[in-house]
Formats: C-alpha cells, sequence, structure tokens
C-alpha cells in the first residue's frame, strides 16, 4: 500500500470476496496504487483471505445478507474520505487509476459526491461491444458519508448519493464469464434475488409474461442496445439473458405458489 501525500483525500479500495482465490490476487495487484486495500470477505473457505494477505490487504470478514447490506456495511467499516468498490473479477488499469488520483484529488473536481466508471465486459474471451456490456457504467467510486445503497434493492445495487455524480473516461476490466456454466451458476443466484424483488413490488406473472418479457429483454439487449455488433457472442448472450428473465418469473410463480 501507498501511504497517502500530504493533504490529499485518502482513497481506500474495498473487494468484497467468497471464495476467490483464482482473481484477487490479480485484483489487488491492480489496485496497488490505493492508500488502502480492504478485502470485505465472506467467510471464504479457500485461500482468498491467505492471498489477500501477501497482497498487503486489510482482510475483514462480515456474513453476507444481500449485495447492498454488504456494501453498506463495508462503507462503514472503513474511515477514507473516498471509496472505490471493485469486483475480485475486475482490473483497474494504470489509465483508470491516475483518472481516480486525478478527480479524488483537486478541489475542483471533489464537488462530485461519486463517479461513474465504465467497464469492458470479457465474456468467453469475447470484449462485448454492446448488448447493455459497454459503457456498463458503474457508480463505484464514492464520496464516504454522502453515500449509501439502497437496502430494497439487494441485487444489482442502486447508491442513494447526495450530491452529484459524474463520469470516469477509463474503464475497469471485467473479466465476467469464462464459461457457459459460470454464467449459468452466476444467473441462478440472481433470479432468485430478482424475484423476490418482483415479489415485493406486488408484480405478478400473467399467462403471457412468460413469453413477453423474455421476447423484451432480447429485443432491448440485442436490438436497442446494439448486441448485434458481437455477432454470434451477442446473440448468444442476448438469448442467455432472455433466458435469465424467464427464469425470473418462473422462481417469481413459485414464490406465489408457496405462500398459498
Amino acid at each position: 500500500m501507498t501511504a497517502p501525500r500530504q493533504g490529499r483525500p485518502h482513497l481506500a479500495a474495498i473487494v468484497l470476496t467468497r471464495n476467490e482465490e483464482r482473481h484477487i490476487a490479480a485484483c489487488l495487484e491492480s489496485l496497488a496504487w490505493a492508500d488502502e486495500l480492504v478485502v470485505f470477505d465472506d467467510f471464504s473457505t479457500d485461500r482468498t483471505i491467505e492471498l489477500a494477505g501477501s497482497q498487503g490487504a486489510r482482510v475483514l470478514q462480515h456474513r453476507l445478507e444481500n449485495f447492498a447490506a454488504q456494501r453498506n456495511a463495508a462503507l462503514v467499516a472503513v474511515e477514507a474520505d473516498w471509496v472505490l468498490f471493485v469486483d475480485a473479477d475486475e482490473r483497474a488499469t494504470p489509465a483508470l487509476a491516475e483518472e481516480v488520483r486525478r478527480v479524488t484529488g483537486y478541489e475542483e473536481d471533489r464537488a462530485c459526491a461519486g463517479w461513474w466508471v465504465p467497464r469492458h465486459n470479457i465474456m468467453l474471451g469475447h470484449r462485448m461491444r454492446g448488448g447493455g456490456w459497454y459503457p456498463d457504467h458503474q457508480l463505484r467510486l464514492l464520496r464516504r458519508g454522502l453515500a449509501q445503497y439502497d437496502p430494497q434493492r439487494p441485487v444489482h445495487e442502486v447508491v442513494l448519493l447526495e450530491g452529484e455524480a459524474g463520469y470516469l473516461e477509463n474503464p475497469l476490466i471485467h473479466y465476467n464469464y469464462d464459461t457457459l456454466a459460470q454464467f449459468r451458476q452466476k444467473m441462478g443466484r440472481y433470479t432468485a434475488f430478482e424475484a423476490g424483488i418482483l415479489r415485493d413490488e406486488g408484480v405478478q406473472a400473467r399467462p403471457w409474461t412468460y413469453v413477453s418479457m423474455p421476447l423484451r429483454e432480447f429485443w432491448r439487449r440485442f436490438a436497442t442496445l446494439g448486441g448485434y455488433r458481437d455477432h454470434l457472442f451477442g446473440l448468444l448472450f442476448c438469448g442467455l439473458m432472455s433466458w435469465y428473465t424467464l427464469q425470473t418469473y418462473l422462481k417469481l410463480r413459485a414464490v406465489y405458489r408457496a405462500q398459498d
């Protein structure tokens, strides 16, 4: 870890983890320029903690309730002026590091309470160009004390920001899926969260919903968001997201049936 220069705001890079031994070392290496490295861990059972310690990170363990609650707990656990949230399968480039340092280090830029960071998503070795996977802005650079995560959005978290947010130019690199099995496993977790959100909002699936909503999602990603620019990869992943939408509504139906 590098010590902060005199008078410069303190920046903590926080990585949420759960059994991320495959990614954590490379992720932390890409964040070595931050004043503080924090690994906020959901009691990993692999070598995540050991590898994080070898990279000079401070490891804090906290049981995951949902992603919004976990990020809020991490914000409370540090005392930095600014926080940069990075996932274990993401990497910060030197250009992004320089830009983050600039916007958090000068008064004229610190008028913003947060910054959206674009992402390059690498899926099956292909860098996605459309379909919502680029620029895929994430509100990850936050002025601590002016930001918290909406507890009503436990997945695909939403930041409640007290102030304006700007947009950075340099992206994070997100190694999203290496295999289709990883996609199915991750989406299986997300569909349960999404079904719970829909239930809490009082949404109920109608007979036509199981056709209309998946088709709408495919059209949104492939046509409206330009998934066609990724050719076969675009067709594949837009189709998979349509399937994910169908699974969400099937789980929503199961939730209501379990309550009857």
